[in-house]
C-alpha cells in the first residue's frame, strides 16, 4: 500500500505560489526526507499533508483515502515540532495520554501503548514528571512518545533535531532511526541538516523555490545528481564549482569536483593557494584560490599546510561533473 500520494499539489498564500505541482509517492513503511534551503517549500508541504493548511489544487492522499477534506484529527497521522508542543500543565503521561482520551480508547488500551512507547523511548523514569523538569532531548522523546502512541498511518517530523545541541542531535538521530526498524511505519521527516537527511532516509526529496528537483535514494542524488543546484546542495562540505575553460580554453561547461576527489599532486593541472586550513584530526580542509575562485579540498589524514602555500591538484576525469549554463547535468 502506499501511504502518501501527491498529485499536482499547489498551495499560494495570495500572489505567492509557495508550492507548485507537486507529485510524489511515499511507500508503506518508508522514511522519506524533505530537504532543501530556507523558503523552498519543504515545511508548507509537511502542514499540507498533515491539513494545517490546505492545498490550494491538487490531490492529497493518505492510505489511498482523499483527505483533501479532512480535518487533521481524521488523517491518521502524528506530527512532531520542531519547539516540542508539550502541555505545560500536563506531566509526561499526561502529555502522552491526551490524544488517546480525546480518541476514546479505553484504559487498557491507553496504558499498553503508554508502557511500549515510554520503553522504546526509555522515559520510564521521567512520566510523573512535567515539561518544565525535562531537558531539551528528554521533551523530544515525549514528543515523539506522544506520536508513537497514536499508532497513525504516518509519521511527520518538522525539523525535530534542530533545537537540540550537536552532541543530542547525533543520539536522537540514532533513536529515531531505531525506531523506524522497529515501528516499520511510514514517516516524513523535514530538515535542513544534509547529515540526517544521508542518514535516516530510504528517500530523500530535494526541493527548490517550492518544486521537486530530484527524489532518489541518498547515495543515488550523491552520486548522480540531475543539477548544479542537487550537486551543491548535498554534500559537506559542497561540491566545488570552477569554469572548465580553466583547464581546457574554449571549453564553456561548469566543472564540479567534489573536496573528497582532489588530490594533491606535484604535476597536477590547478593551480591552488591556500587562504584557510581546518585541521579536524582525521581529515584536513583546505580552502584555497584557484583563478580566483574559492575552492574546498578534503584531505584524509592530517597534512602541515600552511595558508599561503601554493599547491597543485589534480582529480581522477570519471570523478568530475559537468554542467551546462542552465546548471543541467551534462554527459
Amino acid at each position: 500500500m502506499t501511504a502518501l500520494t501527491l498529485k499536482d499539489v499547489n498551495k499560494s498564500f495570495g500572489d505567492v505560489h509557495v508550492l507548485k505541482d507537486i507529485s510524489l509517492d511515499v511507500e508503506d513503511g518508508e522514511f522519506v526526507v524533505f530537504v532543501g534551503p530556507s523558503g523552498c517549500g519543504k515545511s508548507t508541504l509537511l502542514r499540507v499533508i498533515a491539513g494545517l493548511e490546505d492545498a490550494s489544487s491538487g490531490e492529497v492522499r493518505i492510505a489511498d483515502e482523499l483527505v483533501n477534506l479532512t480535518p487533521p484529527s481524521k488523517r491518521g497521522i502524528a506530527m512532531v515540532f520542531q519547539s516540542y508542543a508539550l502541555y505545560p500543565h500536563l506531566n509526561v503521561r499526561g502529555n502522552m495520554t491526551l490524544a488517546l482520551k480525546q480518541e476514546g480508547q479505553s484504559k487498557t488500551v491507553i496504558e499498553e501503548r503508554v508502557a511500549k512507547a515510554s520503553r522504546m523511548l526509555d522515559l520510564d523514569a521521567y512520566l510523573d514528571r512535567y515539561p518544565s523538569e525535562l531537558s531539551g532531548g528528554q521533551r523530544q522523546r515525549v514528543a515523539i512518545a506522544r506520536a508513537i502512541v497514536r499508532e497513525p498511518k504516518l509519521f511527520l517530523f518538522d525539523e525535530p533535531l534542530s533545537n537540540l545541541d550537536a552532541a543530542l542531535r547525533a543520539n536522537t538521530r540514532i533513536e529515531i532511526a531505531n525506531l523506524h526498524k522497529q515501528l516499520g511505519g511510514s514517516m516524513i521527516y523535514v530538515t535542513h541538516d544534509q547529515t540526517e537527511a544521508m542518514t535516516l532516509a530510504d528517500k530523500i526529496v530535494v526541493l527548490r523555490d517550492g518544486r521537486v528537483e530530484q527524489v532518489g535514494s541518498p547515495m543515488e542524488l550523491y552520486n548522480n545528481p540531475v543539477n548544479q543546484f542537487v550537486a551543491g546542495f548535498l554534500g559537506s562540505p559542497s561540491m566545488n564549482f570552477l569554469p572548465a575553460g580553466i583547464l581546457n580554453e574554449g571549453d564553456n561547461r561548469t566543472l564540479g569536483i567534489r573536496p573528497e576527489d582532489f588530490i594533491l599532486d606535484q604535476n597536477g593541472a590547478l593551480s591552488a593557494r591556500v587562504s584557510h586550513v581546518e585541521k579536524l584530526g582525521s581529515d584536513t580542509n583546505v580552502i584555497a584560490q584557484v583563478n580566483q575562485h574559492q575552492i574546498t579540498a578534503r584531505l584524509f589524514g592530517q597534512h602541515e599546510i600552511d595558508e599561503g602555500q601554493n599547491l597543485q591538484l589534480s582529480f581522477k576525469p570519471q570523478s568530475a561533473y559537468h554542467f551546462d549554463a542552465n546548471g543541467a547535468r551534462l554527459p
